[in-house]
C-alpha cells in the first residue's frame, strides 16, 4: 500500500507540473475555438476532413500465437507467449526464430501493396522490451532496427504511421499480445511499471516529432483492462494525461510538438469519456476496438445480428467529442481461429473453450480463404462494408491485421486476395448497408 501511495502522490505532482506546462500556450486567446485553430500545429494528416483507413501490423514485432502458430506449435508447452518463447526456449534457438520472422513477416512488398490497397495508414505495434529489459526480463531484443525500416519504407510509399506502445512492464491486460500472459495484469500497481512506460514514450517522442511527415502518432499504450475497476482506471486517466505532456510536449517545454497523443478506451464506453482532454487540449485521438467475437453472447449473434451490432456502432463514433478511430476491427464472427484464445485454449463458438455452450462447427468458418463458401465470402464482404461504413462516422479505421498465417478471416491481404475486400475501399455492392 505504501508504494500504491507514493505512486499517486508522485504522478499526481507529475501531472500538475504537466497540465500547467500544457495549459501555458492557452492563454493567447479568450475564445476556446480560436485558441485551438492558433496552437495547434500542422498535424501530419488531415484529421477531421479525411477519413483514416488503415491496417495493423499484428503479430510482427510483438508475437501473437493465433496470428503465427507456426512459431508456437512444437514448442515446450509453457511457451504461451512471447515472454516464455525467449524464456523456455534455448536462447540461440528462440534468437534465431525472432530474427528470421522478423526479416520476412513484414518488408517493404508489405507497404507497396498496402498503398496499392487504397489505404493511408498502418498501426505498428512493439513492446516495451524493445527499449528496456533492465529488470531482467527474459524478452530478447532487435525490434528498433525493423521499426525504423518500417518508417523508412511507410515514407517511401506515402503511408502514415502510428506506433502503438503494445505492451507495458507488468502487462497492462493480461493478455498474451501484451508479451505476458497473466491471470491479473501488473504494470498498474507498479510506480516502476508506470516510469518505465513513462519514459519509452518519451524516447519516442524525442525520436519521431521531427518525423511527423510519416509518424503522425503515438499510441502510449494498448487496451488497459479498465473493466477491473477503479484500480486500473485511476492509474490509465493519469497516465492519459502523462503521456499527453511526453508527447504533445516532446521538447519538455511549452513548445508543442505534431504528434498526436491516441489513447484507448480501456473498454470503457465512449460516453465515459466525454470532456476528457478536450477543453485546453489538442492532437488527442481516442482508439476504440471493435470484436464481436470475445463473448457466448457476440458468437452466438447470426450474420444479420453481427452486421446490425457493427453499424449501431456509428452514431455513437459520430458524436463523440474527440477524434476517433476504431483502431481494431476484423471480419471474425467466430472465435474460432487457432490460439485465438491463447495456445491450447478452444472456442467458444463451438463448444471447446471452458464454459461455453455450442453455437457450430469451426471448421467452415476459419483457416483459408480457399476454403471458405460463397455464402460465407458474401457476407464477409457486407460485414466488411457494414464496419467500414459505420466507422467513417468517426475519424475511421485500422484492421486488425494485415497478414496471418491460417485465419483468413483476420487477414486484410487475404481479403484483397480471395475478393470480399475491395481494392478499392470507398466501393460499396450492398448499397447503404447501415441505413444511415
Amino acid at each position: 500500500m505504501r508504494t500504491h501511495t507514493h505512486f499517486h502522490l508522485l504522478f499526481g505532482q507529475l501531472a500538475a507540473l504537466l497540465l500547467s506546462l500544457a495549459l501555458v500556450p492557452a492563454t493567447v486567446s479568450a475564445a476556446p475555438t480560436a485558441n485551438i485553430t492558433k496552437r495547434a500545429p500542422t498535424w501530419g494528416f488531415p484529421y477531421g476532413s479525411t477519413k483514416i483507413r488503415g491496417v495493423n501490423l499484428g503479430g510482427w514485432l510483438v508475437l501473437e500465437p493465433w496470428i503465427t502458430p507456426s512459431l508456437f506449435d512444437g514448442t515446450d508447452g509453457r511457451i504461451v507467449d512471447e515472454y516464455t518463447f525467449c524464456q523456455y526456449q534455448d536462447y540461440n534457438t528462440a534468437h534465431s526464430k525472432l530474427v528470421n520472422h522478423w526479416n520476412t513477416w513484414i518488408t517493404y512488398n508489405d507497404f507497396v501493396n498496402i498503398k496499392n490497397a487504397g489505404l493511408n495508414h498502418v498501426r505498428l505495434p512493439i513492446g516495451y522490451w524493445a527499449w528496456d529489459v533492465s529488470r531482467g526480463e527474459p524478452y530478447h531484443q532487435g525490434q528498433l532496427s525493423y521499426l525504423t525500416s518500417a518508417i523508412g519504407w511507410a515514407r517511401q510509399v506515402g503511408l502514415k504511421v502510428i506506433i502503438d506502445l503494445h505492451g507495458a512492464p507488468g502487462s497492462q491486460n493480461g493478455y498474451d499480445n501484451s508479451g505476458q500472459k497473466m491471470s491479473y495484469p501488473t504494470w498498474h500497481t507498479s510506480s516502476d511499471n508506470i516510469a518505465r512506460t513513462n519514459a519509452i514514450i518519451k524516447t519516442l517522442a524525442s525520436w519521431y516529432s521531427s518525423q511527423t511527415d510519416t509518424v503522425v502518432g503515438i499510441a502510449p499504450l494498448n487496451e488497459p483492462a479498465g473493466y477491473y475497476g477503479s484500480d486500473v482506471m485511476n492509474v490509465v486517466r493519469q497516465y492519459w494525461y502523462d503521456s499527453y505532456g511526453n508527447i504533445r510536449y516532446p521538447y519538455g517545454n511549452s513548445q508543442q510538438g505534431a504528434l498526436l497523443e491516441v489513447i484507448h478506451d480501456a473498454f470503457q464506453p465512449l460516453d465515459y469519456w466525454n470532456g476528457f482532454e478536450t477543453t485546453g487540449f489538442d492532437g488527442v485521438m481516442m482508439d476504440t476496438h471493435y470484436y464481436g467475437v470475445f463473448s457466448q453472447g457476440e458468437v452466438s449473434r447470426s450474420w444479420d445480428q453481427q452486421v446490425q451490432a457493427a453499424c449501431a456502432r456509428g452514431p455513437q463514433l459520430q458524436s463523440f467529442d474527440l477524434w476517433t478511430v476504431v483502431g481494431e476491427w476484423s471480419l471474425a464472427f467466430t472465435d474460432c481461429a487457432k490460439y485465438l484464445n491463447g495456445r491450447g485454449i478452444g472456442a467458444r463458438y463451438d463448444g471447446s473453450y471452458p464454459g461455453s455452450s455450442y453455437v457450430g462447427t469451426c471448421s467452415y468458418f476459419t483457416g483459408s480463404g480457399s476454403t471458405f463458401g460463397n455464402d460465407y465470402k458474401g457476407f464477409l464482404r457486407r460485414f466488411w462494408e457494414a464496419q467500414v461504413t459505420s466507422f467513417e462516422r468517426g475519424g475511421g479505421w485500422i484492421f486488425w491485421t494485415w497478414k496471418a498465417e491460417n485465419a483468413d478471416e483476420w487477414s486484410y491481404s487475404a481479403g484483397l486476395n480471395y475478393g470480399w475486400i475491395p481494392q478499392d475501399p470507398t466501393q460499396r455492392i450492398y448499397g447503404n448497408v447501415c441505413n444511415y
